[in-house]
């Protein structure tokens, strides 16, 4: 889950820090109040768009930090399959610093680009506003919830359509490479044994350019190796050493314990004319030989130009020279290998046509219980008369997942035809329609914290209740994070947050409390009563708070049953 938000020097807000909990977690506030910042902040530190002027005011940088509390060992085994690794007590922070020129986001002080980013949080958090429900107007996100509703009973059959389907298209590039005329395959014939050939009489061998570099270096430096030794070899003066010994010698004779150094330098002086005596040796040894050298060079040449065409080292020359050779036993074959992939095509074919006809037959099936379920959540949610299903397409061609494309289709008033969402539903009613779906998906749904921004746009009375129930409902087992106006849902709250706007100095800030079990009703009265807060609007906020938590009660016990 979120465990805390920290912000600075974001728009209003100088300075916030947030301890969010387990459940129910809501933010209220005055209209103007900075609400919308809060959520905006979040989507900013996941890798969202950085909106114009979004540092305060006499401020360097902004800076947004989320700390999450990973406990599922799913959910950290996912993640560290994307080099992500959470402390023992299952933390990852994710911080973004904007600056007027760039941002830099980090996840556990790890710079990572905006692409990874969205992908490690998209493990962690689901962002519901305005927006993001628009997401119900595109078809594969369709499909995408329906195969989450389903996907413990759909997994292994979707796996083996995405094996089946990896054989296909490696198929199907392979027969396409078959597709030639007489003249092109005897042509590509000739051009593959001029090829075999030109690898073969080079008569590679491993090892060989090591050992040819190392001898055209020495051919190379001949010179610069002779001068060298020969100043070694002066330098290497062993009378000096000798004349020494003696001095010692006669020194020792008067006391004993400077024996250890004369046998040192014994031993110094018989060093030194070995060195001397293994440079003189070396440098008798040299030659330079004209033609050896033009041979070292020109068998270099021809090993490096081979791996340069055939593939960088002579370990990869032999490998290529494997592959030529088959590809050219496949094209003098070309008539029996092509009727055999064409064969191997057919079966992978007709197997992949079966198996997505399995997708789509249990596609199909839970289809219809889910848009059940969805149109009894939104006959709760006060869509009155609605018709609510998924209309299926088989698309001519395969994929990874199958061969459907799905779409859901909605009526909301009787004996009008379904249509699909876009042509229907308002934001505000696609939002409601989210909502229901996130209902239903709470048991399987792995994202643990959801925040929902606006989703009571534009209701209000017996649905905003119904709203309200559903969010509790969602929240007995996940993380959810609400900014609303409407008291029924914030009196469902867990944890309640009150975001207030002051001007202090001249200047205006955001700020951004946790409220007591006091504070709470006096928040309630203030959303209940608009203008003039009454003693009789005070008791109603406290009637609606004690009624809510018993209700939550009631729905947290739904869920446990449900879930047992």
């Amino acid at each position: 889950m979120l465990s805390e938000l920290h912000v600075r020097n974001l728009a209003l807000i100088e300075r916030a820090d947030i301890e969010l909990g387990e459940g129910f977690n809501v933010l209220t506030g005055e209209t103007g109040a900075g609400k919308s910042i809060m959520v905006g902040s979040v989507t900013i530190a996941l890798g969202g768009k950085i909106p114009k002027d979004i540092i305060r005011k006499g401020a360097d940088y902004a800076y947004i930090e989320l700390i999450f509390s990973v406990l599922s060992p799913e959910k950290i085994r996912r993640l560290r399959e994307l080099d992500v690794y959470p402390d023992d007590d299952g933390t990852v922070i994710v911080s973004r610093k904007i600056m007027p020129s760039r941002s830099v986001s980090r996840i556990n002080d790890e710079t990572v680009t905006a692409g990874k980013l969205r992908q490690i949080t998209g493990l962690l958090i689901d962002i519901h506003g305005q927006h993001q429900h628009q997401s119900l107007l595109y078809k594969s996100k369709h499909l995408e919830i329906l195969d989450k509703y389903q996907e413990k009973q759909s997994q292994n059959l979707k796996q083996n359509i995405a094996s089946s389907y990896q054989t296909y298209v490696r198929l199907q590039e392979k027969l396409a490479s078959y597709e030639m005329d007489e003249e092109s395959r005897l042509r590509e014939m000739d051009f593959l044994r001029f090829e075999i050939e030109e690898i073969e009489n080079a008569q590679l061998k491993e090892g060989e350019e090591e050992e040819l570099t190392a001898r055209y270096r020495i051919f190379s430096n001949g010179r610069k190796i002779a001068e060298s030794l020969s100043a070694a070899y002066q330098a290497l003066d062993t009378d000096l050493v000798g004349n020494a010994l003696k001095e010692v010698e006669h020194a020792a004779a008067c006391d004993e314990s400077l024996g250890q150094i004369r046998d040192q330098l014994f031993d110094a002086e018989s060093i030194l004319g070995d060195v001397r005596h293994g440079i003189a040796s070396y440098i008798e040894s040299m030659s330079y030989d004209q033609e050896e050298f033009q041979q070292i060079e020109s068998r270099l040449d021809l090993i490096r130009n081979l791996e340069a065409k055939y593939g960088g080292r002579i370990p990869a020359v032999f490998a290529a020279l494997e592959k030529k050779k088959l590809r050219l036993k496949e094209l003098e074959d070309y008539d029996l290998v092509k009727l055999k992939i064409k064969e191997e095509f057919s079966q992978v074919t007709d197997c992949l046509e079966r198996l997505c006809g399995q997708l789509s037959l249990m596609r199909k099936t839970a289809a219809k219980e889910l848009t059940e379920k969805i149109r009894q959540g939104l006959l709760d949610l006060n869509f009155l008369d609605v018709e609510f299903s998924m209309e299926f397409t088989k698309l001519d061609h395969f994929t990874a997942g199958g061969y459907d494309e799905a779409e859901f289709v909605i009526s909301t008033n009787p004996g009008e035809p379904l249509k699909p969402l876009g042509m229907v539903a308002s934001g505000g009613e696609l939002s409601r329609i989210m909502l229901a779906i996130k209902t239903v998906l709470a048991d399987s749904d792995e994202i643990p914290t959801l925040i929902f921004d606006e989703i009571d746009t534009g209701i209000s009375g017996r649905t905003a209740q119904k709203v309200s129930e559903k969010l509790a409902y969602i929240a007995a087992t996940h993380q959810v994070i609400c900014i609303t106006h409407l008291p029924q849902i914030a009196s469902m709250a867990d944890i309640h947050f009150e975001i207030a706007k002051s001007v202090e100095d001249g200047k205006t800030s955001t700020t951004i409390k946790p409220l007591d079990f006091r504070h709470v009703t006096d928040e309630l009265a203030r959303l209940l009563g608009g203008a003039q807060i009454t003693q009789a609007v005070k008791e109603n906020a406290r009637e609606m708070h004690r009624l809510a938590q018993i209700r939550k009660e009631e729905l947290k016990d739904m869920q446990r049953q449900n879930r047992s």
